[in-house]
């Protein structure tokens, strides 16, 4: 890494001074007289470490061009080390820099050996921030990004679930990242060199379900025209995957069961058993045991799939995983390299929102916010949270409750908001939030909502 630094100093003699002083170092040194020039270098050649003089012309008697062009800065790069350089008679202003996001301040006439000890380290430290973030995302267990000792924990039984062939169940809400949970199983296990096949069992029509399980055979039915294999087949050496396993209707259940027990099936139309050996991973949002309790999902049928069970929390469950969530998926679909972070405002109401959609809403949210943000910040209006309760109330009355009261006034709002809307279809209501109506329902009997 090319170490890059930027003198942001309005006297040419001083600007010469420091740049004869830190060629030597090593360092590839820029000069900007003025809060607009640095501004751009900044941008453009992204240095690491920046001496700033606070008194910058048009304002070279004071500060406030310093700190515009402090925050403008901490703006474009939010690792950047800038290092104040300031009077002895302005050490006040100096701190309060800090307090903005400066990282150190150095006092006129400047003492090269302590400046070159500061920026050293400066030049340390945010090469040690940048190994950091890279580290943070690349352990992430396939795709899962999460820093919440909850989601740890999960992401360490699911390393000692993969070295087994147990089937499992994978329950949580609608967008909690189910699929990448049987992902990463699938992949840190000794079948990761088979194939991963995925049914979503509730998005097939009930009369194809068993075809798109076991096959079929040619002239089987009008308009089977050749031999098909099944999903059951294709996983042979690998891993089945059953999304939205709730979903199924009770004779499909029935022989799925069979299936399950032998590992032996047949395709529609034949008399051939056929035997294929495959891990099972099941994952639904609806609530299994009350399915089981009211006959819906057959009891056999859910010992069978669930020996390990996995519950993934919500993302409102998560603390501050939806601002790291956030950032990745910034880091992921920001292409341009525009966007450098959130907005303070964005960062405290996304930490209100309940999610109902959960890591998947956020995900749609962020990608639309970097499309129709016009500068390098997230803010609250790109993201379109819909939260009356965050922008309207003031913000001494939302602190005196707490984290999750004010998650339950948001949610509550939401739900009530999408009903009114969509004159009480479930289906439009739920769609409109970025739910499953499952989901929604589950929604409106936690929060006691008759309709």
């Amino acid at each position: 890494m090319t170490k890059k630094m930027l003198i942001v100093e309005d006297n040419e003699e001083v600007r010469r001074q420091l740049r004869w002083a830190f060629s030597d170092e090593g360092y590839a040194v820029m000069q900007a007289e003025n809060a607009e020039e640095a501004i751009a270098i900044q941008r453009k050649e992204r240095p690491q470490v920046v001496t700033l003089d606070l008194g910058l012309p048009p304002d070279a008697g004071g500060s406030t061009e310093g700190y515009r062009c402090l925050n403008a800065l901490l703006e474009a790069d939010p690792r950047c080390r800038v290092i104040v350089v300031t009077g002895h008679h302005d050490v006040d202003n100096a701190l309060r820099c800090i307090q903005g996001g400066a990282y150190d301040f150095c006092r006129k006439p400047v003492d090269l050996e302590e400046l070159k000890v500061i920026i050293r380290r400066g030049f340390f430290l945010y090469e040690l921030t940048a190994n950091q973030k890279e580290e943070t995302v690349a352990t992430g267990e396939h795709g899962i990004v999460s820093e919440c000792p909850q989601m740890q924990e999960i992401l360490r039984n699911i390393a000692k679930i993969a070295a087994s062939d147990a089937p499992v169940l994978i329950t949580g809400e609608s967008g909690t990242g189910k699929e990448l949970a049987a992902r990463a199983i699938h992949q840190m296990s000794g079948r990761k060199n088979g194939a991963l096949v995925s049914i979503n069992c509730g998005a097939i029509p009930e009369h194809l379900l068993e075809t798109e399980f076991f096959g079929h055979e040619k002239g089987a039915f009008t308009g089977a025209v050749q031999r098909v294999q099944g999903k059951a087949e294709y996983a042979d050496g690998g891993t089945l995957f059953l999304d939205e396993i709730g979903e199924l209707p009770l004779l499909m259940q029935v022989k799925l069961l069979r299936f399950l027990q032998e590992m032996v099936f047949q395709r529609v139309g034949g008399r051939q058993d056929i035997s294929v050996n495959t891990r099972i991973i099941a994952s639904t949002n609806r609530d299994l045991t009350a399915m089981v309790r009211t006959g819906q999902f057959r009891e056999d049928l859910y010992y069978r799939i669930g020996v390990v069970h996995v519950t993934l929390p919500s993302l409102r469950e998560r603390g501050k995983d939806v601002l790291h969530l956030a950032r990745h998926f910034i880091r992921k679909y920001d292409e341009t390299g525009k966007i450098k972070g959130l907005h303070a405002s964005a960062e405290r109401a996304m930490q209100l929102y309940p999610w109902p959609g959960n890591v998947r809403e956020l995900e749609n949210k962020i990608r639309r916010s970097i499309i129709f943000s016009d500068d390098s910040l997230i803010r609250l209006d790109a993201l379109e949270l819909n939260t009356p309760v965050i922008s309207q109330q003031p913000e001494e009355e939302v602190t005196q409750q707490s984290l999750q009261e004010a998650r339950n006034n948001v949610e509550r709002k939401l739900l009530l908001g999408a009903l009114s809307r969509h004159s009480g279809n479930i289906m439009q209501a739920a769609q409109s939030i970025g739910v499953s109506r499952p989901t929604f329902y589950d929604l409106l009997k936690k929060h006691k909502i008759e309709i």
